[in-house]
């Protein structure tokens, strides 16, 4: 057996060509608009085509801004501005999200942070993306919120020269949320650079990301209003009314980071038929990060016995990297990485915590080196790409490795498949916690095992038939966080690593189907686990399907798209929310699930301007009061919300 092998600190910093490997780019490329400017005097060039505003991930796959209007951008109009399928967001827009589907492919092999149920609006490195574009851009997207305030994002980038870009943007969100201390305020500021001498032999590239997302958490629905909300009793029917288990806590995830990468081309090619290129690469990266809960009212009957009558729990995580690596390109072998990383890392408190046979320490310090390797080559319609990475630690050991093949079978028909073997330690905040609540101070850094995980995954990718997706992972050793007991509403959460296997299946199918003006948009997924014990939960099938009507009409000068789209998932054992911890934990007590989410939307662009018209759950006062996000925390209930996503090209 060959295996192919690869990092993400091991990758080709500003690539050279714009790959177009899905079919959703190859769609998206043949109808996005192009940008048409009447010369002013005759002989001028049109403007630019909108392929040509370029944007570049670090992993190297690169787009273009796309200004259709689409069933997909009408998926993506969210918080979070992806495709948030499988997510299940709370009541207030900026809070977190229940994850209802899990890929187990691991690329790295270092624990994260913690406090993941905040992280899914925290930038991360790999999300940033680089510019490259003919004349400037701007973009701002905008959107109501609940009860007050509004989500703006405001991004605006330019070339100064062929050789010089930057880029400059800030997300921010205020919302009051119809529930009693639930208001969200969140910042993303980020600013990127690039740059490449003439020749382009050198090329540098570096980023600035500083995140503020600011939560007060309520703690769901009392056990006693469960059922008043569930009554649909007119008395209840203002949010307002309801008491809540915390009236003056809050949460709050900070992060900073600053990151730079630059490489050298020792031998450049001599042409595109003829490849033989040596690289140095060099990476550094510095983020700091703090997670912080405080109440000055604790409740010994939520979170149990407490030390001090002000909670002010705060961890901090302070990580820097740098990686040095040689990239060959040559025709006949293909692309070939080699690098050497170095990590140190500085997570935890500023104290002790001394308990009655028990002292939990305050700090995990450590520093090691890793290395890395990838490999691509194309083959024809063939495409063979890996990855795989080591640490040199005995303390931190981690691995994975990767490999992955796409074969073209035809012009409509993409395969695909791939393996995923990683071996890594759980997330710090399983490993180490301090709180002001004595059930929450745990060390398990010398007590827990490797997570290791292993994935086959296979997929399929036409317009003519279906996109859909397979993969099947087997999970040893995992770790996550248990509702232990749950007695008069004191709920005991603890850190628990499963000694025995999970096996875990998704498959997931995707496809549109067109008649006239008419279209039916259909995803699917069925998922199945298979353990010794309810450890890892999930719904049996997820499924959103959406009807809608699109038409260019007033002589094309406006493309029209309204319908209906339908979210459903089965009723199981959901996770609940810990908000102390910022963790979604497994419990087997209650299910949620079982109940239709039906949104009705008008979506219209004119010229450059996307504009977004929403009923969301507009089923909500018919169907039963019975939607929950997770136990004790109701779901959203009917609302009107506008949006508009305005692209500006100079």
């Amino acid at each position: 057996m060959v295996f192919f092998v690869k990092v993400s600190f091991g990758q080709t910093p500003i690539p050279k060509t714009l790959e177009q490997d899905t079919t959703t780019t190859r769609q998206a490329k043949q109808k996005t608009d192009k940008l048409i400017q009447k010369p002013a005097n005759k002989g001028l060039d049109d403007k630019p085509l909108i392929e040509k505003y370029r944007i570049i991930k670090e992993s190297g796959n690169e787009s273009f801004v796309d200004t259709t209007i689409t069933i997909q951008k009408d998926y993506k109009f969210n918080y979070l501005q992806r495709d948030n399928f499988g997510l299940m967001p709370f009541a207030n827009i900026g809070q977190t999200y229940n994850a209802m589907t899990f890929d187990f492919s691991n690329r790295q092999a270092n624990p994260l942070f913690g406090a993941r149920a905040r992280h899914y609006n925290y930038i991360e490195r790999e999300d940033m993306g680089y510019y490259e574009v003919p004349t400037p851009w701007t973009r701002l997207t905008y959107k109501t919120a609940f009860e007050q305030g509004q989500m703006l994002d405001a991004f605006f980038t330019v070339n100064l020269s062929r050789q010089v870009n930057f880029s400059i943007s800030y997300k921010g969100l205020r919302s009051l949320g119809n529930y009693q201390n639930s208001l969200t305020s969140t910042g993303n500021f980020r600013f990127t650079t690039s740059y490449q001498t003439k020749n382009k032999r050198y090329k540098a590239r570096a980023h600035i990301a500083t995140q503020d997302l600011l939560n007060q958490e309520n703690g769901g629905l009392l056990d006693d209003e469960v059922a008043n909300f569930e009554s649909g009793n007119e008395d209840f029917l203002d949010r307002s009314v309801f008491d809540m288990n915390f009236q003056d806590a809050e949460s709050n995830l900070v992060g900073k980071r600053y990151y730079l990468e630059h490489s050298y081309d020792i031998v450049t090619k001599n042409d595109s038929l003829d490849r033989n290129q040596l690289t140095a690469i060099h990476k550094i990266a510095l983020e700091d990060k703090f997670f912080q809960f405080y109440s000055d009212f604790p409740d010994g009957g939520f979170f149990g016995d407490f030390f001090t009558n002000d909670i002010n729990d705060k961890v901090t995580l302070e990580n820097f990297n740098t990686y040095f690596g040689i990239a060959y390109d040559n025709n006949t072998i293909g692309k070939l990485q080699f690098g050497l990383d170095y990590t140190d890392i500085n997570y935890g408190y500023n104290s002790l915590v001394v308990l009655a046979d028990e002292i939990i320490p305050n700090r995990i310090k450590t520093n090691f080196l890793g290395i890395s390797a990838s490999y691509e080559k194309q083959i024809r319609n063939i495409k063979l790409q890996g990855n795989a990475g080591l640490n040199l630690s005995d303390e931190f050991a981690g691995s994975y490795i990767e490999g992955q093949l796409g074969y073209q079978l035809n012009k409509d028909i993409h395969l695909s498949g791939g393996i995923n073997v990683s071996s890594r330690l759980p997330n710090f905040n399983l490993l180490l916690y301090q709180s002001g609540y004595t059930n929450y101070n745990w060390n398990n850094f010398n007590s827990f095992e490797n997570v290791n995980t292993q994935q086959i995954s296979f997929g399929i990718n036409s317009d003519k038939y279906l996109n859909a997706s397979l993969d099947i992972s087997n999970i040893d050793n995992f770790t996550f966080f248990n509702l232990e007991s749950n007695v008069d509403g004191l709920r005991v959460i603890k850190p628990n690593q499963f000694s025995g296997s999970i096996q875990y299946l998704r498959l997931k199918a995707q496809k549109e189907i067109k008649f006239g003006n008419f279209a039916l948009d259909n995803t699917i997924m069925y998922q199945a686990v298979t353990s010794d014990a309810d450890v890892l939960n999930v719904p049996t099938i997820i499924t959103r399907n959406t009807l809608y009507f699109s038409k260019q009409i007033f002589r094309k000068a406006m493309t029209l798209q309204t319908g209906v789209t339908l979210n459903y998932f089965t009723e199981y054992n959901m996770n609940g929310y810990d908000p102390l911890l910022a963790e979604f934990y497994t419990q087997n007590e209650t299910k949620v699930g079982g109940f239709p989410r039906l949104d009705f939307f008008v979506n219209a662009k004119v010229r450059q301007t996307r504009i977004f018209l929403k009923a969301e759950h507009f089923n909500s006062s018919f169907t039963g009061y019975n939607y929950f996000s997770a136990p004790n925390h109701p779901y959203r209930d009917f609302a009107i919300r506008f949006g508009l996503v305005w692209d500006f090209f100079l």
